[in-house]
C-alpha cells in the first residue's frame, strides 16, 4: 500500500514539474484535453493530448510537444494500458531523434521528460531494476543537459524511487541533499515549495506518515532557515552601521581640522562646536541603535506570527484527510491527535492578547471533580491524596481543568505500585495561588525542566506521543495571567506548579 501511495505521489510531482516546461501559451488542443481530463473523460483527454503532442512537434515548440505526448502516457497507463504507454514513450523519443534540436544537451533535456515518464511505469509496475536503469539513464542525461534544474529535479526523483521501493533512509539523504544544496544557495523559496509539495500530496494520497514525517522535517529546516535570514538581516544592519560610522569618522576628521583654525580665533566657539559634534554623533548612534533594535523586533514578532499561522492553515488543512483515515489504528489516531494540538497550541499563541474570562470558583468542589474523573487510570495500589482548603479564587475553568486532569493523568502513569499521587492547592501571597501535583514516578532530569514546555523540539515517534500537551498547558496558564513549571526543590518524583495571580 505505500509504494502505491508513493507511485500517486511520484507521478503528481513529476506532472507538475513538467508543466513548468511548457510556453505560457496553450493551444487549443491542450485546453481541451486539460478540460476532458479534469471532467474525468480520459480517454477523450488522451486522444487530445495525442492530436496536441503532435501539433506542437510539426509547429517545432517541443518542449509544450514532450509536455503533452507524456500526459497522454500517464492517461494510458492510468487505465493499464502499459503497452500503448511505452509505445507511446518510444515514439516520442524518436521524434525528439528525428525533429529535435542539434545540441546534444537540448535533446538530453528533452528525452529526460520521457525517462521520468518509463521510470514512473516501472515504479508503478514494481520493477525495481528495470526502474533503476531508467534512473541511471536520467543521471546520464542530467550531465549531459548541464542544467541545474533538471539537477535538482534528479535528487527529487532518486528521492522518491527509494521511497517507492522502502529504501526510507537513502530516501531521506537524498531529500536532505537536495534541501541543503538549494538552502546553501539561499534559494529559500524553493525549498519551503519542495516542502509544501511534499506535504500537500502526501495528504492528497491519504499517507499520514509521509505528512508528519515531512512536516516535522520542515518545521526543523524552517526553524534553521529563520535563523540564517535573522543573521543575514542582523549582518546587513551591522554593515551600514559600519559605513556610517565611518562616514561620521570622516566628517569629524574634517571637522577637526577647520577646528584647529578656529580654535585660534575664539576658543569657546571651539568647545561649543566639539560639544555639539559630540553630541550629534552620539544622538546618531542612539538612533541607529534603535532602529536596529525596532527591526529586529519587528522582525521576530512577525515570524512569530506567521509560523503559528502557517501551523494553524497546515492543521486545518490536514483534518479533513485524516478524518478520513481509520482512527481504529494507533498510528492514523496519534496522528489525529497530533493535528489537533498543533490546531490548539497555534490559536493558543495567535490570540496572546485576548482575554479569557474568569469566574469564581469553590476550590475543594473543583479539586475533587478533577480528581473522581482521573480515579479509574490510578492503579490499585496507588494512593491518591487530594489537599483543597475551603475558599475561592478567580479562574477559568476550561483551561484549568484541562491543564490540571492532564497532569493528574499522566502522574497516575507514570507512578509506580506502591506509588503516591498529590493534588494541593496552597495560597501564596495576597495576590497568588498555587495547584501542585506531585507524584513519585521517576524525575524529569533537570536540564529538561524547561524544554518540556517548548514545542517541536525534537522529531517525535507519534504513537509515544507527540510532545505538545505540555506547550499547550502551559500557553493556557499564561493565558489566565499565570504560570506552569516543574519544581526543581522536589527530589521523590516529579512536581508540577501551576501558579495563578490575581
Amino acid at each position: 500500500m505505500k509504494k502505491k501511495v508513493f507511485i500517486l505521489l511520484f507521478n503528481l510531482i513529476f506532472s507538475c514539474g513538467l508543466a513548468s516546461a511548457q510556453d505560457a501559451e496553450k493551444s487549443n488542443l491542450q485546453f481541451r484535453a486539460e478540460n476532458e481530463e479534469q471532467y474525468g473523460n480520459l480517454d477523450s483527454a488522451r486522444s487530445l493530448y495525442i492530436r496536441a503532442y503532435e501539433d506542437y512537434f510539426r509547429k517545432g515548440n517541443l518542449k509544450a510537444g514532450v509536455a503533452c505526448g507524456v500526459k497522454a502516457t500517464a492517461l494510458y497507463y492510468k487505465d493499464h494500458s502499459y503497452q500503448e504507454a511505452f509505445d507511446l514513450a518510444r515514439t516520442i523519443d524518436q521524434a525528439i531523434y528525428q525533429d529535435g534540436p542539434k545540441s546534444a544537451s537540448a535533446q538530453a533535456a528533452l528525452h529526460y521528460y520521457v525517462t521520468k515518464e518509463r521510470l514512473q511505469m516501472y515504479m508503478r509496475l514494481k520493477k525495481g531494476d528495470r526502474a533503476r536503469d531508467q534512473l541511471k539513464t536520467m543521471e546520464t542525461q542530467v550531465n549531459t543537459a548541464s542544467d541545474e534544474t533538471l539537477a535538482n529535479d534528479l535528487l527529487y526523483s532518486k528521492a522518491i524511487y527509494y521511497y517507492t521501493f522502502g529504501h526510507n533512509e537513502k530516501g531521506n539523504a537524498v531529500f536532505k541533499e537536495m534541501a541543503t544544496k538549494l538552502t546553501a544557495q539561499k534559494e529559500y523559496d524553493k525549498v519551503d515549495e519542495v516542502y509544501q509539495t511534499l506535504i500537500s500530496n502526501g495528504r492528497k494520497s491519504n499517507n499520514a506518515h509521509l505528512v508528519a514525517q515531512s512536516y516535522s522535517s520542515y518545521m526543523v529546516w524552517k526553524d534553521s532557515v529563520n535563523a540564517l535570514k535573522s543573521a543575514d538581516a542582523i549582518g546587513k544592519l551591522q554593515k551600514k552601521i559600519d559605513e556610517d560610522e565611518a562616514t561620521i569618522a570622516e566628517k569629524d576628521s574634517s571637522l577637526s581640522t577647520r577646528w584647529m583654525i578656529i580654535i585660534g580665533l575664539c576658543v569657546l566657539l571651539a568647545l561649543l562646536a566639539g560639544a555639539l559634534v559630540v553630541g550629534a554623533v552620539v544622538l546618531m548612534r542612539y538612533i541607529l541603535l534603535t532602529r536596529r533594535q525596532k527591526k529586529t523586533i519587528k522582525m521576530e514578532m512577525e515570524n512569530n506570527a506567521l509560523k503559528a499561522k502557517f501551523i494553524k492553515n497546515i492543521s486545518a488543512q490536514l483534518n479533513p484527510s485524516l478524518k478520513k483515515l481509520d482512527s481504529r489504528q494507533p498510528e492514523v489516531k496519534a496522528l489525529q491527535g497530533f493535528s489537533d494540538h498543533i490546531q490548539t497550541l497555534a490559536n493558543l499563541e495567535s490570540a496572546t492578547d485576548e482575554k479569557v474570562e474568569m469566574v469564581e470558583t469553590q476550590i475543594p468542589q473543583f479539586c475533587e471533580n478533577i480528581a473522581d474523573s482521573i480515579r479509574d487510570k490510578v492503579k490499585s495500589n496507588v494512593t491518591l491524596t487530594v489537599d483543597a482548603p475551603k475558599m475561592s479564587v478567580n479562574l477559568n475553568k476550561e483551561y484549568a481543568t484541562h491543564i490540571l486532569t492532564y497532569l493528574l493523568e499522566n502522574a497516575a502513569e507514570v507512578t509506580p505500585e506502591g506509588g503516591h499521587i498529590t493534588f494541593e492547592f496552597k495560597k501564596r501571597g495576597a495576590h497568588k495561588h498555587q495547584f501542585r501535583v506531585s507524584d513519585t514516578g521517576t524525575p524529569i532530569p533537570e536540564n529538561k525542566h524547561e524544554d518540556v514546555f517548548k514545542p517541536f523540539l525534537e522529531i517525535r515517534d507519534l504513537a509515544e506521543g507527540d510532545g505538545l500537551e505540555l506547550p499547550i498547558c502551559k500557553q493556557m496558564a499564561l493565558k489566565m495571567n499565570g504560570d506552569l513549571e516543574i519544581d526543581s526543590s522536589y527530589t521523590k518524583g516529579t512536581r508540577f506548579l501551576l501558579d495563578l495571580y490575581s
